[in-house]
């Protein structure tokens, strides 16, 4: 049943495709530079570090920049939300969604970030508001109704191409020969993958042009939960690191037992991440993508945790925005993960 589903599902995503291709369906223009940052696959790919990445690296150098996203697991995804005018954030994680407002924190006095399903609108909004010279659309490879100047799909090195498979038998949105359409691919999480060279070939072979990139990841900050919902809750703040004593605590956490949870569209990539940064994790809980928290979950990560002689809780910055207002008895720290892109100069220079 999920095969004919899937199939289903596959020549419903190629006959959009087709339509779009041959101008059937309109296509908007939205009067400034715009770069889509998109998958292939459902699930994390490790979209969103790239996302702020790019947008950093065009308020660098001079443009005024708005982050637009669907935003996904907010409470009504039909409004429009402005998560952050670039000076405050506006809104919190159940009215922005957890990415939103992830992405609000990191890019504050560097970009605007507004949440709307209707891209179109929302960008001629925020031109008129804000002045904005340069879009960066977020998840949007399947977003045909927006020209682009750039179209950048990541692949994750751990799982490609989801089995191979359409949605839902796969992870596949469309069909995996769409990624001609793409200007760039980037292969993400190369440091938790082996040989990438057929990885590369495959893709070569589906998009001649295409230039491909990789990347990597490393811890970059660890901060207890406190200190980063204490940022998080500024109306307006600055580009200062989340945590100021990242060494002491990750010192603190090589020494003892962990528990790691997380609510992501790949979580075995996060636990896989902190055993390469040499943390003992003893325990591991996952949730849904995008999973509201409640206290009933922590008192049954805080349960686990007990039950396997754990004295720390690790996770992610895109759940801890959801943390701030709930309880914990044993210490909970935050991860940052920072993303490194190989030849990065190169891939700048194609912004």
């Amino acid at each position: 049943m999920l095969s004919f589903i899937a199939s289903i599902y596959g020549q419903v995503a190629s006959l959009r495709n087709c339509l779009y291709d041959q101008g059937i369906f309109e296509t908007f223009d939205l009067g400034a530079r715009t770069i889509s940052i998109g998958n292939i696959t459902a699930g994390g790919t490790g979209k969103t570090p790239l996302v702020a990445y790019v947008a950093e690296f065009l308020a660098a150098s001079g443009e005024k920049v708005c982050v637009l996203t669907r935003g996904y697991g907010r409470e009504d995804v039909k409004d429009r939300v402005l998560v952050s005018d670039g000076v405050s954030i506006l809104a919190d994680p159940r009215e922005a969604g957890d990415e939103p407002f992830e992405l609000a924190q990191k890019l504050l006095r560097k970009a605007v970030v507004i949440a709307d399903a209707d891209r179109v609108s929302a960008a001629e909004w925020a031109e008129r508001k804000f002045g904005v010279t340069a879009f960066v659309l977020d998840d949007a490879f399947q977003h045909r109704q927006v020209r682009r100047d750039l179209d950048i799909v990541c692949v994750d090195a751990t799982d490609p191409f989801g089995g191979g498979k359409m949605l839902p038998a796969g992870r596949l949105r469309e069909p995996i020969y769409n990624l001609k359409r793409a200007d760039i691919v980037v292969i993400t999480r190369a440091n938790l993958a082996g040989d990438l060279s057929n990885l590369k070939f495959e893709i070569s072979e589906l998009n001649v042009g295409a230039a491909i990139f990789a990347t990597r990841n490393e811890i970059a900050t660890v901060a207890a939960l406190e200190e980063f919902c204490a940022m998080a809750r500024r109306s307006k703040g600055d580009s200062t690191p989340v945590s100021s004593g990242s060494q002491s605590s990750r010192l603190r956490l090589k020494t003892h037992k962990a528990l790691a949870f997380c609510g992501l569209g790949n979580p075995e990539n996060f636990f896989e991440q902190l055993r390469r940064g040499d943390l003992s994790i003893t325990a591991t809980k996952t949730f849904r993508d995008h999973h509201v928290y409640t206290p009933q979950d922590i008192v049954d990560i805080e349960t686990l945790a007990r039950e396997n002689g754990v004295k720390l809780l690790l996770t992610t910055a895109k759940d801890a925005v959801k943390l701030s207002n709930l309880k914990f008895t044993i210490p909970c720290f935050v991860v940052e993960i920072r993303m490194i892109i190989d030849d990065a100069e190169t891939f700048e220079s194609m912004l």
